[in-house]
């Protein structure tokens, strides 16, 4: 099944969340501009003028779809890396998405989420790295077996 992740953070954290990502393989994002408040329900500035709320925070909204099994590796980045421990730092959610289609090709579903050097190639990789050094081993024995 494919997710869709929709964060909203810090504005000033979204190159730490961005890097942090790109680290990990997840390559496309969508990033948006935008204003909003929670539980704070906003800030109390004091200027000349005197004293006002500000009930609109600017803040940064990520959307990304990935698959299944790459939605709990992703959330504890976007976690980590948008964490500041202050009041304000922003929600993650999780929606299932129904199908995914890429306009220019037509495909679909994981072929439409597929690129170059993403999260999904990276695991791929390794699990082949893996299953090749695990397949050495046993020529390792043969060899020594042999020799001595």
């Amino acid at each position: 099944m494919t997710r869709k992740i929709e964060a909203i953070i810090r504005t000033e954290k979204l190159n730490d969340v961005k890097d942090a990502l790109h680290r990990i393989g997840i390559i496309g994002m969508n990033v948006s501009e935008i204003r909003g408040h929670g539980r704070q329900g906003g800030i109390k500035l004091s200027g000349r003028n005197g004293d006002y709320t500000v009930d609109l925070l600017p803040r940064i909204q990520l959307n990304i779809v990935l698959s299944d099994k790459n939605v709990d590796k992703t959330v504890e980045v976007i976690r980590q890396s948008a964490a500041t421990g202050k009041i304000g730092d922003g929600l993650i959610f999780i929606y299932p998405v129904e199908d995914v289609i890429r306009i220019r090709t037509g495909e679909r579903n994981r072929e439409a989420l597929h690129y170059a050097g993403d999260i999904d190639e990276k695991q791929e990789n390794k699990g082949e790295a893996i299953g090749a050094k695990a397949a050495a081993v046993p020529i390792m024995d043969d060899i020594l077996a042999f020799t001595e």
